[in-house]
Protein backbone atom coordinates (compact mmCIF):
# COMPACT_ATOMS: atom_id res chain seq x y z
CA UNK A 1 0.00 0.00 0.00
CA UNK A 2 1.63 3.75 -0.92
CA UNK A 3 2.75 5.93 1.85
CA UNK A 4 -0.03 7.82 4.07
CA UNK A 5 2.10 10.54 4.00
CA UNK A 6 -0.42 14.15 2.96
CA UNK A 7 -0.19 15.53 -0.39
CA UNK A 8 1.20 19.47 0.35
CA UNK A 9 -0.35 21.75 -1.74
CA UNK A 10 -0.26 25.55 -1.98
CA UNK A 11 -2.66 27.95 -0.53
CA UNK A 12 -3.18 29.32 -4.14
CA UNK A 13 -3.64 26.04 -5.47
CA UNK A 14 -6.63 25.09 -2.59
CA UNK A 15 -8.06 28.44 -2.94
CA UNK A 16 -8.51 27.69 -6.79
CA UNK A 17 -9.23 24.52 -6.33
CA UNK A 18 -12.54 25.40 -4.10
CA UNK A 19 -13.03 27.88 -6.82
CA UNK A 20 -13.64 25.16 -9.29
CA UNK A 21 -15.29 22.99 -7.16
CA UNK A 22 -17.79 24.72 -4.94
CA UNK A 23 -19.80 26.53 -8.21
CA UNK A 24 -19.58 22.93 -10.24
CA UNK A 25 -20.69 21.28 -6.71
CA UNK A 26 -23.92 23.53 -6.64
CA UNK A 27 -24.96 22.92 -9.61
CA UNK A 28 -24.97 19.62 -9.02
CA UNK A 29 -27.25 19.93 -6.23
CA UNK A 30 -29.68 22.36 -8.11
CA UNK A 31 -29.78 19.64 -10.79
CA UNK A 32 -31.25 17.68 -7.54
CA UNK A 33 -33.63 20.32 -6.86
CA UNK A 34 -34.94 19.58 -10.92
CA UNK A 35 -34.95 16.01 -10.06
CA UNK A 36 -36.52 15.35 -7.29
CA UNK A 37 -38.92 17.89 -7.52
CA UNK A 38 -41.25 15.35 -9.20
CA UNK A 39 -42.01 14.25 -5.63
CA UNK A 40 -42.78 17.49 -4.26
CA UNK A 41 -44.87 18.23 -7.33
CA UNK A 42 -47.07 14.47 -6.73
CA UNK A 43 -48.13 15.66 -2.94
CA UNK A 44 -49.15 19.12 -4.21
CA UNK A 45 -50.74 17.48 -7.41
CA UNK A 46 -53.01 15.61 -5.35
CA UNK A 47 -55.33 13.31 -7.75
CA UNK A 48 -54.19 14.95 -10.91
CA UNK A 49 -50.80 12.67 -9.78
CA UNK A 50 -51.39 9.19 -8.30
CA UNK A 51 -49.00 6.96 -6.91
CA UNK A 52 -48.90 5.14 -9.61
CA UNK A 53 -48.31 7.73 -11.68
CA UNK A 54 -45.45 8.57 -10.05
CA UNK A 55 -43.87 5.18 -9.56
CA UNK A 56 -44.29 5.25 -13.46
CA UNK A 57 -42.85 8.55 -14.38
CA UNK A 58 -40.21 7.95 -11.69
CA UNK A 59 -38.85 4.36 -13.03
CA UNK A 60 -39.02 5.50 -16.20
CA UNK A 61 -36.85 8.46 -15.78
CA UNK A 62 -34.19 6.80 -13.56
CA UNK A 63 -33.90 4.23 -15.56
CA UNK A 64 -33.29 6.40 -18.61
CA UNK A 65 -31.01 7.28 -16.06
CA UNK A 66 -29.20 4.72 -15.51
CA UNK A 67 -29.18 3.78 -19.48
CA UNK A 68 -27.62 7.02 -20.44
CA UNK A 69 -24.94 6.71 -18.28
CA UNK A 70 -23.52 3.86 -20.42
CA UNK A 71 -23.59 6.43 -23.50
CA UNK A 72 -22.13 9.82 -21.44
CA UNK A 73 -19.61 8.08 -19.34
CA UNK A 74 -17.07 7.38 -22.00
CA UNK A 75 -18.25 10.10 -23.81
CA UNK A 76 -17.40 12.82 -20.98
CA UNK A 77 -13.99 11.11 -20.84
CA UNK A 78 -13.84 11.95 -24.11
CA UNK A 79 -14.84 15.24 -23.93
CA UNK A 80 -14.46 16.75 -20.60
CA UNK A 81 -16.30 17.10 -17.29
CA UNK A 82 -16.55 21.21 -17.84
CA UNK A 83 -18.69 20.33 -21.31
CA UNK A 84 -20.86 17.55 -19.46
CA UNK A 85 -21.69 19.85 -16.03
CA UNK A 86 -22.53 22.15 -19.02
CA UNK A 87 -24.98 19.87 -21.00
CA UNK A 88 -26.80 19.05 -17.74
CA UNK A 89 -27.73 22.29 -16.51
CA UNK A 90 -28.87 23.58 -19.54
CA UNK A 91 -30.70 20.38 -20.78
CA UNK A 92 -31.98 20.02 -17.19
CA UNK A 93 -33.30 23.51 -16.82
CA UNK A 94 -35.01 23.25 -20.49
CA UNK A 95 -36.85 19.90 -19.29
CA UNK A 96 -37.97 21.38 -15.96
CA UNK A 97 -39.56 24.50 -17.80
CA UNK A 98 -41.25 22.34 -20.60
CA UNK A 99 -42.56 20.13 -17.27
CA UNK A 100 -43.79 23.48 -15.66
CA UNK A 101 -45.12 24.78 -19.16
CA UNK A 102 -47.24 21.03 -18.89
CA UNK A 103 -48.84 21.97 -15.35
CA UNK A 104 -49.37 25.39 -16.34
CA UNK A 105 -51.40 24.94 -19.27
CA UNK A 106 -53.26 21.67 -17.76
CA UNK A 107 -54.19 24.16 -14.63
CA UNK A 108 -55.29 27.24 -16.43
CA UNK A 109 -56.42 26.37 -19.36
CA UNK A 110 -57.98 22.69 -18.99
CA UNK A 111 -55.66 21.42 -21.53
CA UNK A 112 -56.38 17.07 -21.60
CA UNK A 113 -53.38 15.52 -21.66
CA UNK A 114 -52.56 12.19 -19.97
CA UNK A 115 -50.22 13.27 -17.42
CA UNK A 116 -48.77 9.88 -16.97
CA UNK A 117 -47.28 9.75 -20.70
CA UNK A 118 -46.73 13.27 -20.17
CA UNK A 119 -44.50 13.21 -18.13
CA UNK A 120 -42.79 9.51 -18.35
CA UNK A 121 -41.10 11.57 -21.47
CA UNK A 122 -40.35 14.92 -20.21
CA UNK A 123 -39.00 13.62 -16.74
CA UNK A 124 -36.59 11.10 -19.07
CA UNK A 125 -35.33 13.80 -21.27
CA UNK A 126 -34.44 15.79 -17.75
CA UNK A 127 -32.96 12.24 -16.53
CA UNK A 128 -30.94 11.92 -19.26
CA UNK A 129 -29.53 15.34 -19.22
CA UNK A 130 -29.15 15.16 -15.43
CA UNK A 131 -26.82 11.80 -15.76
CA UNK A 132 -24.35 14.29 -16.87
CA UNK A 133 -24.02 15.93 -14.01
CA UNK A 134 -22.25 12.94 -11.41
CA UNK A 135 -19.97 11.96 -14.12
CA UNK A 136 -18.78 15.48 -14.67
CA UNK A 137 -18.14 16.45 -11.24
CA UNK A 138 -16.16 13.24 -10.88
CA UNK A 139 -14.62 13.42 -13.73
CA UNK A 140 -12.65 16.87 -13.03
CA UNK A 141 -12.08 16.79 -9.12
CA UNK A 142 -10.10 13.59 -10.45
CA UNK A 143 -7.60 15.50 -11.69
CA UNK A 144 -7.41 18.02 -8.57
CA UNK A 145 -7.74 15.80 -5.83
CA UNK A 146 -5.11 13.02 -4.54
CA UNK A 147 -6.32 9.46 -3.60
CA UNK A 148 -4.86 10.39 -0.17
CA UNK A 149 -7.38 13.27 -0.17
CA UNK A 150 -10.42 11.84 -2.15
CA UNK A 151 -12.28 10.34 1.26
CA UNK A 152 -12.80 13.81 2.56
CA UNK A 153 -14.15 14.96 -0.59
CA UNK A 154 -16.19 11.81 -1.20
CA UNK A 155 -17.84 13.55 2.01
CA UNK A 156 -17.81 16.80 0.58
CA UNK A 157 -19.88 15.00 -2.83
CA UNK A 158 -22.07 13.20 -0.01
CA UNK A 159 -22.74 17.17 1.15
CA UNK A 160 -23.37 18.31 -2.04
CA UNK A 161 -25.99 15.18 -2.11
CA UNK A 162 -27.71 16.07 0.59
CA UNK A 163 -27.67 20.21 -0.33
CA UNK A 164 -29.63 19.12 -3.08
CA UNK A 165 -32.11 17.21 -1.46
CA UNK A 166 -32.55 19.94 1.02
CA UNK A 167 -33.22 22.28 -1.86
CA UNK A 168 -35.31 19.67 -3.73
CA UNK A 169 -37.61 18.89 -0.72
CA UNK A 170 -38.02 21.68 1.57
CA UNK A 171 -37.08 24.75 -1.16
CA UNK A 172 -39.44 23.15 -3.29
CA UNK A 173 -42.47 22.58 -0.84
CA UNK A 174 -42.15 26.18 0.30
CA UNK A 175 -42.22 27.17 -3.30
CA UNK A 176 -45.76 25.00 -3.56
CA UNK A 177 -47.16 26.52 -0.12
CA UNK A 178 -46.46 30.12 -1.56
CA UNK A 179 -48.21 29.49 -4.47
CA UNK A 180 -51.19 27.95 -3.74
CA UNK A 181 -54.45 30.20 -4.47
CA UNK A 182 -55.15 29.60 -0.65
CA UNK A 183 -53.00 29.66 2.05
CA UNK A 184 -53.20 26.61 4.18
CA UNK A 185 -49.96 27.30 6.66
CA UNK A 186 -48.26 30.05 7.94
CA UNK A 187 -45.80 31.60 5.46
CA UNK A 188 -42.22 33.39 6.05
CA UNK A 189 -41.08 36.39 4.72
CA UNK A 190 -39.35 34.97 2.04
CA UNK A 191 -42.64 32.72 0.86
CA UNK A 192 -44.57 36.18 1.11
CA UNK A 193 -42.38 38.45 -1.14
CA UNK A 194 -42.67 35.31 -3.14
CA UNK A 195 -46.49 35.76 -3.49
CA UNK A 196 -45.88 39.29 -4.39
CA UNK A 197 -43.80 38.63 -7.02
CA UNK A 198 -45.21 36.06 -8.50
CA UNK A 199 -48.76 37.67 -8.57
CA UNK A 200 -50.35 34.74 -6.64
CA UNK A 201 -52.34 37.11 -4.70
CA UNK A 202 -55.88 36.88 -5.87
CA UNK A 203 -55.27 33.80 -7.88
CA UNK A 204 -57.54 31.31 -7.68
CA UNK A 205 -55.43 28.19 -9.31
CA UNK A 206 -52.43 26.56 -7.47
CA UNK A 207 -49.50 27.57 -9.59
CA UNK A 208 -47.27 24.34 -8.68
CA UNK A 209 -45.44 24.89 -11.90
CA UNK A 210 -43.34 27.24 -9.77
CA UNK A 211 -41.40 23.76 -8.22
CA UNK A 212 -40.38 23.34 -12.14
CA UNK A 213 -39.36 26.70 -13.17
CA UNK A 214 -37.29 27.76 -9.89
CA UNK A 215 -34.28 25.18 -10.24
CA UNK A 216 -35.00 25.93 -14.28
CA UNK A 217 -33.62 29.39 -13.35
CA UNK A 218 -31.14 28.48 -11.13
CA UNK A 219 -29.38 25.87 -13.52
CA UNK A 220 -29.18 28.70 -16.37
CA UNK A 221 -27.85 30.96 -13.79
CA UNK A 222 -24.87 28.78 -12.93
CA UNK A 223 -24.09 27.05 -16.30
CA UNK A 224 -23.24 31.25 -17.13
CA UNK A 225 -21.09 30.72 -14.10
CA UNK A 226 -19.76 27.60 -14.79
CA UNK A 227 -19.15 28.71 -18.32
CA UNK A 228 -16.32 31.33 -17.40
CA UNK A 229 -14.96 29.69 -14.13
CA UNK A 230 -14.18 25.98 -14.21
CA UNK A 231 -11.48 24.34 -15.84
CA UNK A 232 -11.14 20.66 -16.16
CA UNK A 233 -7.34 20.52 -14.76
CA UNK A 234 -5.47 22.38 -12.46
CA UNK A 235 -2.98 23.02 -15.78
CA UNK A 236 -5.74 24.65 -17.15
CA UNK A 237 -5.93 27.35 -14.24
CA UNK A 238 -2.60 27.87 -14.43
CA UNK A 239 -0.95 25.43 -11.98
CA UNK A 240 0.82 21.62 -12.43
CA UNK A 241 -1.20 18.66 -13.28
CA UNK A 242 0.27 16.12 -10.86
CA UNK A 243 0.45 12.47 -10.53
CA UNK A 244 -2.72 11.66 -8.09
CA UNK A 245 -1.87 8.38 -7.30
CA UNK A 246 -4.87 6.69 -8.49
CA UNK A 247 -4.93 3.37 -11.19
CA UNK A 248 -4.08 5.56 -14.31
CA UNK A 249 -1.27 7.30 -12.86
CA UNK A 250 1.19 8.14 -15.01
CA UNK A 251 -1.53 7.43 -18.54
CA UNK A 252 -2.86 10.99 -18.24
CA UNK A 253 -1.08 12.26 -21.57
CA UNK A 254 -2.21 8.85 -23.16
CA UNK A 255 -4.41 9.05 -25.98
CA UNK A 256 -8.59 8.18 -25.36
CA UNK A 257 -9.51 4.96 -26.55
CA UNK A 258 -12.81 3.99 -26.09
CA UNK A 259 -12.15 0.27 -25.86
CA UNK A 260 -9.61 0.00 -23.60
CA UNK A 261 -11.56 2.95 -21.21
CA UNK A 262 -14.23 -0.05 -21.43
CA UNK A 263 -11.83 -3.02 -20.81
CA UNK A 264 -10.30 -1.28 -17.77
CA UNK A 265 -13.85 -0.63 -16.14
CA UNK A 266 -15.80 -4.02 -17.13
CA UNK A 267 -12.91 -6.11 -16.42
CA UNK A 268 -12.20 -4.69 -12.89
CA UNK A 269 -13.78 -7.32 -10.29
CA UNK A 270 -13.75 -4.45 -7.65
CA UNK A 271 -15.53 -1.95 -9.96
CA UNK A 272 -18.19 -4.59 -10.64
CA UNK A 273 -18.66 -5.67 -7.13
CA UNK A 274 -18.93 -1.56 -6.34
CA UNK A 275 -21.66 -1.42 -9.03
CA UNK A 276 -24.02 -4.17 -7.56
CA UNK A 277 -23.24 -2.16 -4.01
CA UNK A 278 -24.69 0.73 -5.43
CA UNK A 279 -27.91 -1.35 -7.11
CA UNK A 280 -28.69 -2.08 -3.26
CA UNK A 281 -27.88 1.90 -2.20
CA UNK A 282 -30.59 2.84 -5.19
CA UNK A 283 -33.06 0.73 -3.64
CA UNK A 284 -32.38 1.71 -0.26
CA UNK A 285 -31.53 5.79 -0.34
CA UNK A 286 -34.84 6.47 -2.96
CA UNK A 287 -37.39 3.73 -1.06
CA UNK A 288 -36.59 5.72 2.25
CA UNK A 289 -36.39 9.39 0.64
CA UNK A 290 -39.36 9.56 -1.87
CA UNK A 291 -41.52 6.97 -0.05
CA UNK A 292 -41.70 8.34 3.50
CA UNK A 293 -43.17 11.32 3.10
CA UNK A 294 -45.49 10.02 1.13
CA UNK A 295 -46.11 7.44 3.78
CA UNK A 296 -46.69 10.29 6.27
CA UNK A 297 -49.19 12.29 4.20
CA UNK A 298 -51.43 9.28 3.30
CA UNK A 299 -50.99 6.91 5.76
CA UNK A 300 -50.84 9.21 9.04
CA UNK A 301 -52.61 11.98 7.66
CA UNK A 302 -49.99 14.69 8.94
CA UNK A 303 -50.56 18.14 7.73
CA UNK A 304 -48.29 20.04 5.61
CA UNK A 305 -46.65 22.07 8.52
CA UNK A 306 -46.20 18.80 11.16
CA UNK A 307 -42.83 18.98 11.72
CA UNK A 308 -41.42 15.73 9.52
CA UNK A 309 -43.38 17.01 5.84
CA UNK A 310 -42.57 20.59 6.77
CA UNK A 311 -38.92 19.57 7.01
CA UNK A 312 -37.87 16.91 5.68
CA UNK A 313 -35.68 18.20 3.28
CA UNK A 314 -33.39 19.90 6.39
CA UNK A 315 -33.68 16.71 7.64
CA UNK A 316 -32.39 14.61 5.10
CA UNK A 317 -29.40 17.55 4.43
CA UNK A 318 -28.71 17.15 8.02
CA UNK A 319 -28.51 13.18 7.66
CA UNK A 320 -26.46 13.54 4.96
CA UNK A 321 -23.94 16.02 5.50
CA UNK A 322 -23.59 14.08 8.74
CA UNK A 323 -23.09 10.42 6.94
CA UNK A 324 -21.04 11.85 4.42
CA UNK A 325 -18.14 13.64 6.82
CA UNK A 326 -18.55 10.52 8.92
CA UNK A 327 -17.61 8.50 6.11
CA UNK A 328 -14.83 10.41 4.31
CA UNK A 329 -12.75 11.10 7.45
CA UNK A 330 -13.32 7.65 8.80
CA UNK A 331 -11.79 6.45 5.17
CA UNK A 332 -9.34 8.82 5.16
CA UNK A 333 -7.76 8.76 8.94
CA UNK A 334 -8.88 5.39 10.39
CA UNK A 335 -8.73 3.10 7.18
CA UNK A 336 -6.22 4.33 5.68
CA UNK A 337 -8.01 5.77 2.85
CA UNK A 338 -9.90 2.35 1.73
CA UNK A 339 -13.72 2.66 1.15
CA UNK A 340 -15.04 -0.63 2.07
CA UNK A 341 -15.06 -0.78 5.19
CA UNK A 342 -16.96 2.24 5.53
CA UNK A 343 -19.32 1.11 3.20
CA UNK A 344 -19.69 -1.94 4.97
CA UNK A 345 -20.18 -0.04 8.75
CA UNK A 346 -23.16 2.03 7.08
CA UNK A 347 -24.66 -0.52 5.89
CA UNK A 348 -25.02 -2.34 9.10
CA UNK A 349 -26.47 0.24 10.13
CA UNK A 350 -28.79 0.32 7.42
CA UNK A 351 -29.64 -3.12 7.67
CA UNK A 352 -30.52 -2.51 11.50
CA UNK A 353 -32.72 0.45 10.64
CA UNK A 354 -34.86 -1.44 7.94
CA UNK A 355 -35.31 -3.83 10.88
CA UNK A 356 -36.72 -1.34 13.11
CA UNK A 357 -38.61 -0.35 10.62
CA UNK A 358 -41.19 -3.46 10.30
CA UNK A 359 -42.08 -2.76 14.03
CA UNK A 360 -42.78 1.40 13.95
CA UNK A 361 -44.49 2.09 11.30
CA UNK A 362 -47.42 2.76 13.77
CA UNK A 363 -45.05 4.26 16.29
CA UNK A 364 -45.38 7.94 17.40
CA UNK A 365 -43.67 9.93 14.40
CA UNK A 366 -40.32 10.57 15.98
CA UNK A 367 -40.01 7.21 16.20
CA UNK A 368 -39.80 6.14 12.73
CA UNK A 369 -38.61 9.81 11.59
CA UNK A 370 -35.44 8.97 13.55
CA UNK A 371 -35.10 5.82 12.09
CA UNK A 372 -35.46 6.57 8.47
CA UNK A 373 -33.16 9.96 8.86
CA UNK A 374 -30.43 7.54 10.57
CA UNK A 375 -30.88 4.96 7.56
CA UNK A 376 -30.45 8.29 5.32
CA UNK A 377 -27.33 9.09 6.98
CA UNK A 378 -25.94 5.88 6.09
CA UNK A 379 -26.86 5.78 2.73
CA UNK A 380 -25.85 8.96 1.35
CA UNK A 381 -22.80 8.25 3.27
CA UNK A 382 -22.35 5.19 1.64
CA UNK A 383 -23.05 6.60 -1.88
CA UNK A 384 -20.80 9.74 -1.06
CA UNK A 385 -17.48 6.86 -0.75
CA UNK A 386 -18.44 3.97 -3.26
CA UNK A 387 -19.81 6.32 -6.65
CA UNK A 388 -18.27 9.36 -5.47
CA UNK A 389 -14.87 8.49 -4.48
CA UNK A 390 -14.09 4.62 -4.94
CA UNK A 391 -14.97 5.73 -8.82
CA UNK A 392 -12.41 8.23 -9.12
CA UNK A 393 -9.81 5.43 -7.13
CA UNK A 394 -10.12 3.05 -9.39
CA UNK A 395 -11.20 4.49 -12.54
CA UNK A 396 -8.36 6.40 -12.10
CA UNK A 397 -8.44 9.76 -14.09
CA UNK A 398 -8.73 8.58 -17.53
CA UNK A 399 -11.55 6.38 -17.11
CA UNK A 400 -13.14 7.80 -13.80
CA UNK A 401 -16.16 9.13 -15.68
CA UNK A 402 -16.89 5.72 -17.03
CA UNK A 403 -16.33 4.15 -14.07
CA UNK A 404 -18.89 6.39 -12.83
CA UNK A 405 -21.17 6.21 -14.97
CA UNK A 406 -21.23 2.45 -14.68
CA UNK A 407 -21.82 2.24 -11.09
CA UNK A 408 -24.21 5.39 -10.81
CA UNK A 409 -26.20 3.67 -13.80
CA UNK A 410 -26.38 0.74 -11.35
CA UNK A 411 -27.69 3.18 -8.52
CA UNK A 412 -30.56 4.41 -10.37
CA UNK A 413 -31.46 0.90 -12.00
CA UNK A 414 -32.14 -0.13 -8.11
CA UNK A 415 -33.82 3.40 -7.86
CA UNK A 416 -36.11 2.22 -11.19
CA UNK A 417 -36.90 -1.36 -9.50
CA UNK A 418 -37.84 0.06 -6.22
CA UNK A 419 -40.10 3.15 -7.62
CA UNK A 420 -41.86 0.26 -9.85
CA UNK A 421 -41.98 -2.51 -6.93
CA UNK A 422 -42.96 0.29 -4.01
CA UNK A 423 -45.69 2.04 -6.25
CA UNK A 424 -48.00 -1.09 -6.51
CA UNK A 425 -46.76 -2.34 -3.20
CA UNK A 426 -47.59 0.67 -1.16
CA UNK A 427 -51.07 0.91 -3.33
CA UNK A 428 -51.83 -2.68 -1.77
CA UNK A 429 -50.90 -2.01 1.60
CA UNK A 430 -48.07 0.29 3.72
CA UNK A 431 -46.99 -2.66 5.39
CA UNK A 432 -44.66 -4.83 2.23
CA UNK A 433 -42.66 -1.47 2.11
CA UNK A 434 -40.03 -2.33 5.09
CA UNK A 435 -40.12 -6.15 4.12
CA UNK A 436 -39.23 -5.05 0.74
CA UNK A 437 -35.88 -3.21 1.17
CA UNK A 438 -34.69 -5.72 3.69
CA UNK A 439 -32.58 -7.97 1.52
CA UNK A 440 -31.09 -5.03 -0.14
CA UNK A 441 -29.66 -4.10 2.69
CA UNK A 442 -28.59 -7.33 3.60
CA UNK A 443 -26.89 -7.51 -0.23
CA UNK A 444 -25.44 -4.63 0.18
CA UNK A 445 -23.70 -5.59 3.80
CA UNK A 446 -22.23 -8.97 2.13
CA UNK A 447 -21.15 -7.12 -1.02
CA UNK A 448 -19.49 -4.44 1.19
CA UNK A 449 -17.36 -6.69 3.34
CA UNK A 450 -15.59 -8.70 -0.31
CA UNK A 451 -13.99 -5.22 -0.58
CA UNK A 452 -13.03 -4.16 2.61
CA UNK A 453 -9.24 -4.26 1.72
CA UNK A 454 -9.40 -3.08 -1.70
CA UNK A 455 -7.03 0.01 -2.73
CA UNK A 456 -6.27 1.01 -5.79
CA UNK A 457 -2.49 0.52 -7.06
CA UNK A 458 -0.67 3.80 -8.65
CA UNK A 459 1.63 3.35 -11.56
CA UNK A 460 4.21 6.21 -10.55
CA UNK A 461 5.09 7.49 -7.04
CA UNK A 462 3.00 10.72 -6.14
CA UNK A 463 3.48 13.73 -5.30
CA UNK A 464 2.28 17.41 -4.43
CA UNK A 465 3.09 21.58 -5.27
Amino acid sequence: MPSRMPIQHSREYRFRRTLNWLPMGLTYAFLYMGRYNLTVSKNALGDLMTKEDFGIIFAVGTITYAIAFLINGPLTDRIGGKRAILIAAFGSATMNILMGLTIHHMLTQGMKMNLRLAFSLLYAGNMYFQSYGAVAIVKVNASWFHVRERGIFGGIFGVLISLGIYFAFDWGSAIVEATRATVTSHLNPVQQALRTVLGVQGSTIDQTWWVFFAPAALLFTFFIIELFLLRDRPSQAGFEDFNTGDASSGEADKPFRLGEILKRVLTNRIILTIALIEFCSGVMRNGIMHWYPIYIKEALHYSPDQFMRANWGLILMLAGVTGGLFAGVLSDKVFGSRRGPVAALLYGMMLAGVIAMNFTLQAPWYILGAIVAFMSLSVIGVHGMLSGTSTMDFGGQRAAATAVGMIDGFVYLGTGVQSFALGFLTTAKWSYWPPFLLPFAVIGLVLSIRIWHAFPQPAKKTGGH
